[in-house]
């Protein structure tokens, strides 16, 4: 590659733009999650059991976990074009996965099971319960769908070639 031309195409890698993106859209939700409930709003701390010195301190680690997932879903996805071996379908998939897959890991386990942080406090969880784990599972099933898809659309190219 020393005389500037790109590597050869290898073949797609479904799986790997699949994991790639959900890692990079679970990363970009804790990142809107943090920038606007934390931050913003002031809704809450990652960990809001104890003092706010140790609130603002779990963001802080919580900013740094979704930076270097960031940083590592950049460099695998760099990597993917690199190879010419993006997915884009599956791709497309799996950030809308990622996306759903922290808020509803947040939600019910963050929220719920653990209880290291609500929504909101001083008001009824109720509709902000719904309205969260909801829009999780609805990106949850759109990133399925398009991965469903994405598979058909591969499986019938590897048929018919």
């Amino acid at each position: 590659m020393a005389n500037g031309a790109a590597p050869p195409r290898t073949a797609p890698r479904p799986r790997r733009s699949l994991g790639v993106f959900a890692l990079i859209g679970a990363a970009l939700m804790a990142a809107l999650d943090e920038i606007v409930f934390h931050q913003i709003l002031h809704w809450h701390h990652f960990y809001d059991r104890s003092t706010p010195g140790v609130g603002l301190l779990s963001d802080g680690l919580l900013h740094t976990a979704e930076i270097c997932a960031l940083a590592v879903g950049a460099v695998l996805y760099a990597d993917l074009r690199r190879l010419r071996a993006l997915s884009p379908a599956h791709a497309g998939a799996g950030f809308l996965l990622g996306l759903g897959a922290f808020q509803v890991f947040d939600g019910v386990v963050d929220h719920k099971l653990l209880r290291l942080h609500q929504i909101r406090y001083g008001v009824d969880l109720t509709p902000y319960d719904w309205a969260w784990n909801t829009a999780g599972v609805l990106l949850l099933l759109l990133g399925t769908a398009l991965a469903l898809r994405a598979r058909r659309r591969t499986d019938d190219r590897r048929a018919d070639g």
